[in-house]
């Protein structure tokens, strides 16, 4: 039942921050970001809030620094706004689960030919068709 609880917190922290970061913070240095995830652990002391950071690396190490600058704000805004015993301390995290993707898929690319992945399931499942009629077709 906890797990439920801290799965609902996680999510309903998202939001909050995500429209407090939207609408409340301005801090010129945070710009453009979008919080992917929260984990809040078990205890409620601390939630380790995934962002994703748009523009150059010196703009995204200013917008990191942007929001451990306004933690202790948003923490008390959230304080206010929701109905929690405790509220976590934030720590934020550049999320790069999209950069690592792509990275993957670029290896990916360049290992295996063009299309050969798609190319020999098809086969495979062609082949298996034509054989099945062609038991039908010498049973009749």
């Amino acid at each position: 039942m906890a797990s439920k609880r801290i799965a609902r917190l996680n999510e309903q922290l998202r939001r909050e921050l995500s429209e407090l970061l939207r609408t409340s913070v301005r801090d010129p240095r945070v710009g453009d970001v979008t919080v992917t995830a929260v984990h809040v652990a078990a205890d409620l002391t601390t939630a380790k809030v995934h962002v994703r950071l748009h523009g150059q690396e010196a703009d995204r190490r200013g917008s990191l620094e942007g929001l451990h600058a306004a933690a202790p704000f948003l923490r008390r805004t959230l304080g206010r706004t929701l109905h929690v015993r405790r509220i976590p301390e934030l720590r934020f995290l550049q999320d790069t689960s999209l950069e690592e993707a792509q990275r993957i898929e670029a290896i990916l690319a360049e290992v295996l030919p063009h299309g050969s992945v798609g190319d020999t399931a098809d086969e495979g499942v062609e082949s298996e068709k034509d054989g099945e009629e062609g038991e039908e077709e010498e049973d009749a």
